[in-house]
């Protein structure tokens, strides 16, 4: 008898170990949406670059997990977009390209669910993505439809740090340094998320360097 209990309890360990990796698709979508970002933030702001193709690659097999639990709610969809996009950034070169299509996907996805989800993300993540990503014939990279993007999602959220940081990354790319001044600064200024501690502290960070190089060349 003791011999099975053994048995019975060893069988049991070995179950909960292979429900482990599912409990956080489970969760409520709130919760997995948080338990996203905060991965997200560690691996893009406290990782080597080197180690974050691989983290994200990961990371996005997760987030795609809590997408098709909750094929409803958008939030979960987006924080999949940008996981994916994140992945594509890290690997680089023409074989994040079809990372990068399904990273569009899952922001479009979720705009049909929610237009303002996430106080306009899915609006600037798939902006930064249409300026971002190649051209044809290679992409679908559009900078005309970028700037439409970003402009709804600044509506959206005017004092954001994403939208005005990403706004002020875009008019820097089309040479427009001394447009991006003021947005970048903005940025700089916006109010503190809650829970978002690394991620406002590395985008903060990032538009400080954006700026000063703006402000460099507008003279």
């Amino acid at each position: 008898m003791h011999a099975i209990r053994l048995v019975c309890v060893f069988v049991t360990m070995i179950l909960a170990g292979f429900q482990a990796p599912f409990t956080r698709a489970a969760d409520s979508p709130d919760d997995a949406v948080k338990a996203l970002q905060h991965e997200w933030e560690t691996i893009k702001y406290t990782l080597p670059q080197g180690q974050q193709e691989k983290s994200f690659e990961q990371l996005a097999a997760k987030a795609h997990a809590v997408s098709q639990a909750h094929p409803d709610r958008a939030a979960p969809m987006v924080w999949e977009g940008i996981i994916l996009s994140s992945w594509a950034g890290a690997k680089g070169g023409i074989g994040a390209l079809s990372i990068a299509k399904q990273a569009k996907a899952r922001y479009e996805a979720a705009l049909k669910i929610e237009p303002d989800v996430l106080d306009g993300s899915a609006y600037n993540s798939l902006g930064v993505l249409y300026y971002k990503v190649p051209g044809w014939p290679v992409g679908f990279g559009d900078d005309k439809k970028a700037q439409e993007l970003l402009r709804k999602a600044l509506d959206i959220n005017p004092q954001g740090i994403d939208p005005n940081f990403f706004y002020g990354e875009y008019l820097m790319d089309q040479g427009k340094p001394a447009e991006a001044v003021a947005y970048l600064t903005r940025a700089l200024q916006a109010p503190p998320r809650p829970g978002r501690e690394i991620a406002d502290a590395g985008r903060r960070e990032e538009a400080r360097k954006l700026l000063e190089e703006a402000k460099r060349k507008a003279g």
